[in-house]
């Protein structure tokens, strides 16, 4: 979403972070591809990934279902 943010804010004439900052979420490899590189939000997916499986398997274990925060890295790149 924020790559095509950008590819439009470019169309437009508007430069970004000049005009507009842009910050994309997941970090993935379109966020080295656009220009300016997107600045980004890191989930550390290795631990969502267990956090995920032991909270379903307490839920299959009969708990009550569990919310959960786990932090994120920002990846500061070129559009912000």
């Amino acid at each position: 979403m924020a790559a095509g943010a950008i590819a439009v804010l470019n169309e437009q004439g508007r430069r970004v972070p000049e005009d507009v900052a842009v910050v994309g979420f997941d970090d993935s490899s379109v966020a080295l591809a656009t220009t300016p590189q997107l600045t980004t939000l890191r989930q550390p997916f290795d631990r969502v990934s267990r956090e995920v499986v032991r909270l379903l398997l307490e839920v299959i274990d009969g708990l009550a279902p569990a919310a959960m925060s786990l932090p994120l890295e920002l990846v500061v790149r070129g559009s912000a």
